[in-house]
């Protein structure tokens, strides 16, 4: 029997990490973070969840992340899709989530 697999949709602000190399997330909502986490198959390392991702007219394969900070995952967000979206830091972000590697 094969699994179904469920796309996510939220909007979440565009952030920058305040550590080298400029690198930008946007951080899941607690709620869809449980239900990643729930859904996923055997974490990856560092915790990480394959996901295909929309941005717009963008997409692209992934990895989610968990932060200990939040304790929800938080998306990397690369610059080709920053750029092509016209998106940066502080603005809204529709995003549309799909795990890659859904639980049995």
């Amino acid at each position: 029997m094969m699994h179904s697999v469920e796309t996510f949709e939220f909007t979440a602000e565009l952030w920058e990490w305040d550590a080298q190399g400029g690198w930008f997330f946007v951080t899941l909502p607690p709620d869809l973070s449980e239900d990643v986490r729930f859904d996923a198959g055997p974490p990856r390392g560092f915790g990480s969840v394959r996901v295909e991702v929309t941005v717009g007219s963008t997409t692209w394969r992934t990895s989610v992340f968990p932060s200990n900070e939040t304790g929800s995952f938080v998306l990397p967000v690369k610059k080709a899709v920053r750029r092509a979206e016209g998106i940066d830091a502080g603005d809204p972000v529709a995003v549309s989530l799909t795990l890659v590697d859904a639980a049995p």
